[in-house]
């Protein structure tokens, strides 16, 4: 099996959205990781205090064809279109541990996709 990692950086009002959303078209769950970040525009200051929003990164580790389904489902859900909501990629995987319990649900939904 081969295994793609997809990164989407999102405001954390996306995250819950975009976590359902990957969910109901194959993932198998997410890690949600708390971030900053800076953007084109440089982040507005209130006395010296800067005002930035918290960013959530959201992993979906996923078998290779899921990451079409996954991105489609969470562009949608996260309203990419939308100017400073998020962004999203997929970087490959060379190894993976820890996946036994999921290895199987991915084989189902290889099998359930050829058949």
């Amino acid at each position: 099996m081969r295994f793609k990692i997809i990164l989407a950086p999102v405001k954390p009002d996306k995250t819950d959205p975009i976590v359902d959303a990957a969910k109901k078209v194959g993932a198998t769950g997410a890690t949600i990781i708390p971030a900053r970040g800076t953007g084109m525009r440089e982040a507005k200051t209130f006395f010296g205090l800067t005002l930035e929003d918290q960013t959530d990164i959201v992993l979906f580790l996923l078998e290779e064809h899921l990451v079409a389904p996954v991105m489609d489902a969470i562009k949608t859900a996260g309203e990419f279109h939308k100017p400073g909501t998020g962004i999203a990629f997929v970087l490959p995987v060379e190894n993976v541990l820890g996946m036994e319990s999921q290895i199987e649900v991915f084989k189902e939904k290889v099998r359930d996709s050829y058949l």
